[in-house]
């Protein structure tokens, strides 16, 4: 039996991610990739959550012949479908995930996707696929007149940018688009938040490296769950505070009744005893974030 909600949380992903690659590895052909983000890619799903899967493909359609396939077998695990309108359960060529980036043309769900397959994505179908679009996205970002001394600041500056759009589209959502807004509010300043972390983090860790060797610790690191990511970097006693923090938030939503609650909480009831135990421990989560960072990149460094 797991320990806590964050192994529990890990096994539950890992059974459920195991039969879907079993099922879809007789759907999809060779060269195409189905990614998903979200819980089960940062390994905290469970039997509530949902899952946020997109396709990447090079055949130059809207839809590939064999889509619905891969939708209705992905279904068949997992029944509970990715939110409507959004980034996920369509299809994404992969020359544009490249393209335009910070330009005109860089949607919201072109930033969203790139920046997913980057910092939590994991693959469905495709595994190879999968890695070498995150190494073609990680070629665009880390020029070659990269210096060593420099940071990844185009991938660095795309990060906060996403996390500020995150912020922003959650307010367009719960307020104009009448989405679910306390458990929209709780996920914000816990799994979105540790996600940015994981990516700032990446970014610090390639300082004082060449470009091939930036590229290189950022695809080994991003191709780790994002808590592995952490452990990686800051080492499990360092980052034992936050995720004592994170361990109640999960444990908290893998309970069916409360996750209900938080999606039918409105707005008004933001004294809701249950809404206020996890938003002020996702104050104690965020401080210990901040104590994690400055612990782990002194003030010499220059992710300062």
């Amino acid at each position: 039996m797991a320990k806590n909600a964050i192994e529990r949380g890990s096994s539950y992903s890992e059974a459920k991610l195991s039969k879907i690659r079993k099922k879809l590895a007789r759907i999809v052909p060779a060269g195409e990739a189905i990614l998903t983000c979200g819980s089960y890619a940062r390994r905290e799903a469970s039997a509530g959550s949902d899952i946020d899967f997109f396709v990447v493909s090079n055949l130059g359609t809207d839809q590939p012949e064999w889509y619905q396939s891969a939708v209705d077998a992905i279904h068949s695990i997992v029944p509970n479908d990715p939110a409507k309108g959004g980034a996920f359960g369509g299809v994404e060529l992969r020359k544009s995930l490249i393209q335009n980036i910070g330009g005109q043309k860089d949607t919201n769900d072109n930033l969203t996707r790139r920046m997913l397959i980057l910092l939590e994505g994991d693959w469905l179908a495709g595994c190879g696929s999968t890695g070498s679009i995150r190494r073609d996205i990680l070629d665009r970002y880390i020029a070659p007149q990269m210096t060593d001394h420099q940071l990844a600041l185009f991938l660095l500056n795309d990060i906060i940018r996403y996390y500020r759009t995150i912020a922003v589209d959650y307010e367009f959502k719960t307020a104009e688009d009448t989405k679910p807004w306390g458990i929209r509010n709780i996920k914000l300043i816990f799994s979105r938040k540790l996600l940015y972390a994981s990516g700032l983090f990446s970014v610090a860790h390639t300082a004082d490296r060449t470009r091939s060797a930036k590229i290189a610790i950022l695809q080994e690191l991003f191709d780790l769950p994002v808590i592995e990511r952490l452990k990686r970097m800051c080492g499990d006693e360092r980052l034992g505070p936050t995720l004592s923090c994170y361990e109640k938030f999960l444990s908290q939503l893998e309970q069916p009744v409360i996750r209900e609650h938080l999606k039918c909480l409105q707005q008004n009831n933001r004294n809701d005893e249950i809404f206020r135990d996890l938003k002020n421990e996702g104050h104690h989560f965020t401080r210990e974030l901040l104590k994690l960072f400055e612990v782990t990149f002194d003030a010499s460094h220059p992710i300062r």
